[in-house]
């Protein structure tokens, strides 16, 4: 999709939808270089464009922040390619299988993050060390290690080990988050993998380990869901990658 072509649908009430999808999921690869969380061209984020059975998901051979509103790849729930270029077939399993079977997500994010990859190496997962971990008491969910994701075969016990969560553990491989808005997806990707690396560190020290009783790490999960995570973020995290390089708009 060219600019121009970004410009006209930006003015079109029944197009907009698509645009503004756009312009946010290139934010979010860029802020998801800017924070470290990429992987050279790999890994992938994508967005379901509202009112449509398609998403939008990064080009194959694009570094994070080469990535533009205009040349991300639209996509049907079949892997037919709509507009744009080549794609990621890791993605595409990964992706469609969320956005098949979860009609409520609107952005999966997945990522192969040190901490991410460091705990999904760990039998025990994620443990309930602090407060970023306490987001996801009782609230995160692991899928086994297949290999490289391209059969489609994987689609439905990925989708089913992720259940209705919106964090998914992918055994010795990453990172996964979902959300019902591109803001929120991030913002739990930025939770998940602080409080693998926190947890890293402090698995380092070999001490003994202070924590509180479940019902208080619960406490603490049900209170990041009532304040509504990616709400307030999401604005100033994009006037961030504003004032670092607009060209996401493009």
């Amino acid at each position: 999709m060219t600019a121009k072509k970004l410009t006209r649908l930006a003015e079109e009430g029944a197009a907009s939808a698509e645009a503004r999808t756009r312009v946010d999921l290139a934010a979010c690869y860029r802020l998801t270089a800017h924070f470290g969380y990429d992987d050279v061209i790999w890994n992938h984020i994508s967005a379901r464009i509202p009112g449509e059975d398609a998403f939008l998901i990064n080009p194959l051979g694009y570094r994070y922040d080469e990535i533009r509103a205009s040349n991300l790849v639209k996509v049907d729930l079949e892997g037919r390619v709509l507009e744009g270029g080549e794609t990621n077939p890791t993605g595409f399993v990964i992706h469609s299988a969320i956005h098949r079977r979860r009609p409520d997500v609107r952005c999966v994010m997945h990522t192969h993050t040190p901490g991410g990859l460091a705990v999904s190496a760990l039998a025990e997962g994620l443990l309930p060390m602090v407060q970023d971990s306490f987001l996801f008491h009782d609230r995160v969910r692991y899928h086994a290690y297949e290999g490289f994701s391209t059969d489609l075969d994987e689609r439905e016990r990925l989708a089913g080990s992720l259940g209705n969560a919106s964090a998914l553990i992918l055994r010795n491989h990453g990172l996964l988050t979902v959300g019902r808005t591109i803001g929120e997806a991030f913002m739990t990707m930025h939770y998940l993998e602080r409080a693998c690396r926190v947890q890293i560190a402090v698995l380092s020290t070999g001490r003994e380990i202070s924590l509180p009783p479940p019902e208080v790490r619960e406490k603490a999960a049900r209170q990041y869901e009532d304040f509504q995570p990616g709400k307030y973020e999401w604005l100033a995290l994009v006037r961030l990658m504003d004032k670092v390089d607009p060209s996401f708009r493009d």
